[in-house]
């Protein structure tokens, strides 16, 4: 559940920054494949490519860590 939360912070991110997941490939150097499959929890993501995305879409680190009810 607390995964599952990540993974909509991380989709609310990119869509905030008003990127695609083309460009986020395009711009982290990874096929476009590899950002569907983090965002869809296929893939999971480490601390540091957690990173990357958080300063590629301009937010703190804990945006993605925040706890919900949800």
């Amino acid at each position: 559940m607390e995964y599952q939360s990540f993974l909509k912070r991380l989709r609310q991110a990119r869509k905030e920054s008003g990127m695609t997941q083309g460009e986020v490939s395009k711009k982290l150097k990874q096929h476009q494949s590899y950002i569907s499959k983090c965002e869809s929890g296929e893939r999971r993501v480490d601390i540091v490519e957690a990173a990357k995305f958080a300063k590629l879409y301009k937010k703190p680190l804990e945006f993605f860590l925040k706890r919900t009810d949800d």
